[in-house]
């Protein structure tokens, strides 16, 4: 039984990754790459799925990007790599938020990992301003800087509540 499973897991998942290649995904295991699909899909926003560039755009207007945290109910979500030092170094990181018009955090359900229990948006500026503050305490030249669900809900505001059950947040 347990061998069928796997088997058909792995059917499924190569369904997926052709179906990804004929929108030019060449990689649909790339970590975060479906939490951003899903979250792209639910915002009505244009996913792009290159690593370097933000999580998406506005479908009309290309210019208008987007990036995308996520995590669980109870985590936070985070931004990798940035850097406190060099100074050039810091601003391209801090210019990983700043290049969009909105960042959104996506809170998934723990015993349902793809599906969205609620979307904040956070402006700019303010998770720039929470970076450089984490940045700034850190002992390192490179930190992953995290925001947790209470920091995003009280500088933030809730764009995509579930309809499913009450937000016990």
């Amino acid at each position: 039984m347990k061998k069928e499973i796997i088997r058909k897991i792995i059917d499924l998942m190569t369904q997926a990754q052709e179906l990804a290649l004929k929108i030019g995904i060449p990689n649909i295991l790339q970590p975060g790459l479906v939490k951003e699909m899903i979250i792209a899909q639910t915002l009505g926003h244009e996913l792009i799925h290159s690593k370097r560039d933000s999580d998406a755009r506005d479908p009309i207007d290309a210019s208008i990007k987007y990036e995308y945290l996520s995590c669980y109910e109870g985590g936070s979500g985070q931004l990798d790599r940035m850097f406190k030092e060099p100074q050039q170094k810091r601003e391209e990181s801090l210019n990983r938020i700043r290049r969009n018009k909105k960042i959104y955090l996506a809170v998934f359900y723990k015993e349902n990992p793809l599906k969205i229990k609620v979307i904040y948006e956070i402006e700019p500026e303010i998770l720039a301003a929470e970076t450089e503050r984490q940045l700034d305490r850190s002992t390192n030249a490179i930190s992953h800087v995290g925001f947790s669900e209470k920091w995003v809900k009280e500088n933030g505001k809730i764009v995509y509540p579930s309809t499913d059950r009450e937000l016990d947040i």
